[in-house]
């Protein structure tokens, strides 16, 4: 992207504050959903830093990839799969607490230090013209064993959450104060009334 210097820096701001503040939501928020789509917030962020680098393939797959797929694939998971359940306080949770916060305290102090100590420079290179096949002559050429890892990688997390997501038929009882089934009603009930069922015989 051709902008201006001054529109680079403020853009590079807004991003930054934009993806700082959606990570802080992620881990910060209590409720799972509202931090899943903050964690969308921090890939299409990404997505926006790539643009301004020239990477406009890499900001297209970003968004196609993370936020269309698997953004949408944790979002689809946890409403799913979330349970409301009363967990017992632990025992001198305050250590963990406070191993947790030194830990990324000093995560931060490292990352800082890598930061200010790397001497950054301006790159002077002309962008290529048709990234596209750049990107995949290395994919196939020198990155082949990593592409196609990730890409069982991917398919073994869509097969995982087919299977969570599965539900298995269970015959309704012919009862005589049991009223019959309607249209409306799903002829299929979830897991967990199949396991306690089952367990009821």
């Amino acid at each position: 992207m051709n902008l201006a210097g001054g529109v680079q820096i403020v853009s590079f701001a807004i991003l930054a504050a934009m993806m700082i503040g959606s990570a802080l939501g992620v881990v910060l928020f209590s409720n799972i959903v509202y931090s899943a789509f903050l964690l969308g917030g921090v890939f299409v962020s990404i997505s926006g830093l790539y643009l301004l680098l020239n990477a406009d393939f890499v900001a297209a797959a970003q968004l196609l990839v993370y936020v269309g797929a698997v953004n949408v694939l944790i979002l689809f998971a946890i409403m799913l799969v979330n349970k409301q359940e009363d967990f017992v306080p632990l025992p001198k949770a305050w250590a963990r607490k406070a191993l947790t916060a030194l830990v990324s305290v000093g995560l931060f102090v490292l990352l800082s230090t890598m930061v200010l100590a790397t001497p950054w420079s301006y790159s002077t290179a002309t962008p290529v013209n048709n990234s596209i096949v750049l990107i995949g002559e290395h994919f196939f050429t020198d990155f082949l064993l990593p592409f196609e890892l990730a890409s069982v990688l991917l398919l073994m997390a869509m097969v995982g959450a087919i299977i969570l997501a599965r539900r298995e038929y269970l015959p309704p009882e012919a009862t005589s104060d049991q009223m019959p089934q309607t249209v409306l009603q799903l002829p299929e009930r979830p897991r967990e009334l199949v396991s306690a069922a089952s367990d009821d015989k």
